[in-house]
């Protein structure tokens, strides 16, 4: 076996085992060794595959056979090398940030998130994406319960649920796939590669692709897309200060990867994130508590990349893999600053904060750079990625044009974006800083967080500003590097430099003259959350809990009137399962699915 054989990802798998039972000293060198080991390892890979096909395709690098099926779990993909980098850069400097905390199991939690991302990334088959996807779900899953505080353990089993439906979506589409390739004689059903069935056939829903619309929904459940996109908000808030900043790099973006490998150029996939980029907006302007309004951003930024993955073109698929790797790192430091503000006062809420600027000026000026890149302030990284998404989404419009087709949608989409730029500086790129380092004196006078989370947040603030200003090493690591490599010497025109500047001018005086209206309530704003937050958890409560319940009562009379029945037996299923929560709505549910499958098996496809 060479390096070629053994996954990036379970170089974090394994670091996650040894951070689990190292001491503390142990623990800070596998924090910071083993994202680098894991970078190497994938960077080994990408070389090699480079090498071996300069155009970028999937390559195989490794082929495992396991119980009669070929799987490919070192595979890069074109967009594999951009997601990669970022990820391990991610998985160090979050640790870094993380390591003064005595958290062994959040930190161990985060490499095997952090792993399952990486196995995803090099997945070349859709079981190896399917066990990197569930490896994620329960990483992110412990993260958030090492908060160990009532609001986490109640988000934690909100967002494990919800992510078990998505993995269950995911995974009934691989077997419905791979079995109808199969019985068609596919040489390859278990590939992980281009649907390009789905580009032309999205409009309509059949048996013959029910598999890829099941697994299309399972990636949208990930990327937070519309009804699914309060999951965000509702749990990345409720995990510890560095708990959130790993939650913030990793799911999302794995999605948002899949889809760039699997549905690129699915128009669906436009009108999802355009949803999403005035979705976020709206949420995060309503909301009070800073890492809510920061949650609600990722929606709005993830929206971006969708729509460069719809428009499908290569210089939009170079444009959402580049803003995936920059939103990653400022979106990031934006946590990282409002991490550091709730270690050193203990407070979240921007109505409770105010004045910090004088006594966390590392902070502060950090929170700014990110903000001013996520908002694509020029010389910053949001600047030099997100406008390539625009651009392609022009050049699409422009093709289309000249060819005869309908190309409203993207005229559409370039105006939707361009507005969705001027909302993101409104509510991330100055409604964050200002709440919570000017506004007004709050009487806090904590000082700047310790040193490793200080290194940690100054680290990607320079990579924003050097991205920014030096894109040329990011471009040349993108899926198509030719086009990537042409758009460098576009990228700081000046006609779109003046429309920034304008877009951002107006913005920021919307702002102040809006401002008495921007101030928020101690409260919680609530969307489709509400459905598991309030209706179903009172759907069971007043109705299914009380039907369990008669059912038991039926079934212990019945008992009861049977010969030889031995005193004191114990309470019977359906007793529990009415009053054990954590029990009782996985069975339901798998009870629940089971019953669909039978009919569909027994019912639906007999007449098919």
């Amino acid at each position: 076996m060479t390096i070629n054989d053994i996954p990036p990802g379970v170089v974090l798998l394994v670091a996650a085992v040894l951070m689990a039972v190292l001491p503390a000293r142990g623990r800070w060198f596998v924090a910071l060794a083993a994202p680098v080991l894991a970078l190497a390892d994938a960077w080994v890979a990408i070389n090699d595959a480079w090498a071996a096909d300069a155009a970028g395709v999937a390559r195989y690098v490794s082929t495992w056979q396991f119980l009669g099926m070929t799987l490919r779990p070192v595979t890069v993909h074109a967009p594999t090398a951009v997601f990669a980098t970022i990820f391990c850069l991610m998985t160090g400097v979050g640790g870094l940030y993380a390591l003064h905390h005595n958290r062994r199991f959040e930190l161990s939690a985060a490499l095997v998130y952090a792993g399952g991302a990486l196995v995803c990334v090099f997945a070349g088959d859709l079981i190896t994406l399917f066990v990197g996807w569930e490896i994620m779900t329960l990483g992110s899953t412990t993260i958030l319960w090492c908060a160990r505080t009532e609001g986490a353990s109640r988000a934690g089993l909100r967002y494990f649920a919800l992510h078990a439906l998505g993995g269950v979506l995911l995974l009934a589409g691989i077997a419905l796939h791979a079995g109808q390739l199969n019985a068609a004689g596919h040489a390859d059903p278990l590939a992980f590669a281009h649907f390009a069935e789905m580009i032309e056939g999205w409009t309509s829903f059949g048996w013959h692709n029910a598999g890829l619309w099941l697994m299309l929904i399972g990636m949208l459940v990930n990327a937070g897309a519309p009804p699914f996109s309060a999951w965000i908000g509702d749990a990345y808030p409720e995990a510890t200060e560095s708990g959130t900043v790993f939650l913030s790099a990793f799911t999302t973006k794995t999605a948002v990867f899949t889809l760039m490998v699997g549905f690129a150029g699915v128009e669906l996939l436009i009108y999802l994130g355009l949803w999403m980029a005035i979705y976020g907006i709206i949420y995060a302007i309503l909301e009070n508590d800073m890492r809510r309004i920061l949650a609600y951003s990722i929606v709005n930024q993830v929206g971006f990349m969708l729509v460069g993955v719809g428009v499908g073109t290569k210089l939009a698929i170079d444009g959402a893999a580049a803003h995936a790797f920059a939103h990653i790192i400022y979106k990031a430091l934006l946590m990282m600053s409002a991490g550091s503000v709730l270690h050193a006062t203990g407070r979240r809420k921007c109505t409770q904060l105010g004045g910090l600027y004088r006594t966390m000026p590392v902070t502060m000026w950090c929170g700014i750079i990110g903000a001013l890149a996520i908002s694509s302030f020029p010389l910053t990284s949001g600047f030099t990625t997100k406008s390539m998404i625009l651009s392609g989404i022009t050049e699409q419009a422009d093709v289309m044009a000249r060819i005869g087709k309908p190309h409203d949608l993207m005229i559409a989409a370039w105006f939707i974006l361009e507005a969705a730029s001027a909302g993101v500086f409104l509510h991330a790129g100055i409604k964050f800083p200002w709440f919570v380092f000017f506004q007004k004196d709050s009487g806090l006078r904590p000082a700047d967080p310790p040193w490793n989370m200080q290194t940690a947040m100054v680290i990607f603030a320079g990579l924003c500003l050097l991205l920014g200003m030096f894109p040329g090493p990011l471009y040349a690591i993108l899926p198509y590097k030719a086009e990537a490599a042409s758009y460098a010497g576009v990228v700081y025109n000046y006609e779109y430099l003046l429309s920034m500047f304008g877009l951002l001018l107006f913005s920021g005086l919307a702002f102040f003259v809006l401002l008495p209206m921007l101030k928020r309530k101690e409260m919680i704003t609530l969307d489709t959350d509400w459905l598991y937050r309030r209706f179903f958890p009172t759907v069971w409560r007043e109705v299914i809990v009380p039907i369990l319940r008669g059912l038991d009562h039926a079934q212990k009379t019945v008992l009861e009137k049977l010969p030889g029945r031995p005193m004191g037996e114990p309470r019977s299923p359906l007793a529990r399962l009415g009053t054990e929560w954590a029990v009782s709505v996985p069975v339901f549910v798998v009870t629940l699915m089971l019953v669909i499958y039978l009919v569909v098996y027994f019912v639906v496809l007999p007449t098919a």
